[in-house]
């Protein structure tokens, strides 16, 4: 599933394309991918936004709509919404001939209209934004303080850091050496400032190696682009130490990590 850096790169995109075009018409090729899509008609993209993993295209007369792009989805401007690829699942369909196109090989993304009003409702139970002021080691301390769930599960909760998911909770625990079945309140004060800085870290560097490959079409369904250090990577030896990477059931997924330097 596209992650914060994921989807970042393709608000970018967007932010670079789409603001101030008007929407003339919504479309859809399945009838799941796209919700109450006529009260985006007649409307102007003012601006594009993400919170955690959903984009959020501004339009006029307060209203929004809000993208989760789930396993493969992708949002893009196509120069011509009359040529798309059978991917396309949902288009929004622009005054100059363009259109913002909702592409999704498995079919699972969603777009949905909403009005101002509904916004703090529907994102109430999201965290701070890593990249944010609101996102300080002290408060990720006090976070893992009030939890005994394993540091990977408290991570991957959208309540204590907006955007993070499996594949970056994995490598940022990597990263500060800290083993994603340990308990969270049992970090120390040390090992949470090292696991915030490992979390900017992590974050950061994938979300530049994102910007260049998303510039090509298609490219949620080709894979992760971040150099990783475990995820994916059960029995093959640990970057730092040499022992095997491990894979874990855990929460319903699996957990990548190296049990002799992730204490």
């Amino acid at each position: 599933m596209p992650e914060l850096p994921e989807v970042e790169a393709v608000a970018e995109r967007l932010r670079a394309a789409a603001p101030w075009a008007r929407i003339v018409r919504a479309r859809r090729e399945r009838a799941s991918a796209l919700a109450d899509g006529r009260r985006a008609e007649g409307r102007r993209i003012l601006a594009v936004d993400r919170r955690g993993k959903n984009l959020l295209l501004r339009l006029e007369g307060g209203w929004f709509a809000r993208a989760h792009l789930r396993l493969s989805g992708d949002l893009r401007v196509l120069p011509d919404a009359r040529l798309r690829p059978a991917t396309v699942r949902a288009w929004f369909e622009l005054e100059d001939g363009r259109a913002v196109a909702l592409d999704d090989p498995r079919a699972l993304a969603r777009i949905s209209l909403h009005a101002e009003q509904e916004e703090e409702e529907l994102f109430r139970d999201l965290g701070p934004e890593p990249f944010s002021g609101a996102f300080t080691a002290a408060w990720l301390y006090e976070s893992a303080r009030r939890t005994a769930r394993p540091a990977k599960i408290w991570l991957m909760d959208q309540r204590t850091v907006a955007g993070l998911g499996n594949i970056y909770a994995a490598e940022a625990l990597w990263e500060a050496g800290i083993s994603p079945l340990r308990p969270a309140r049992s970090l120390t004060k040390a090992r949470v400032e090292r696991l915030h800085r490992a979390i900017l870290g992590v974050l950061g560097l994938a979300l530049e190696s994102v910007r260049a490959a998303y510039e090509r079409p298609g490219a949620f369904a080709e894979g992760e682009f971040y150099p990783v250090a475990v995820y994916g990577r059960e029995g093959e030896p640990c970057r730092r130490c040499g022992a095997p990477v491990r894979r874990t059931p855990q929460g319903g997924r699996s957990t990548y990590h190296c049990a002799k330097c992730q204490k």
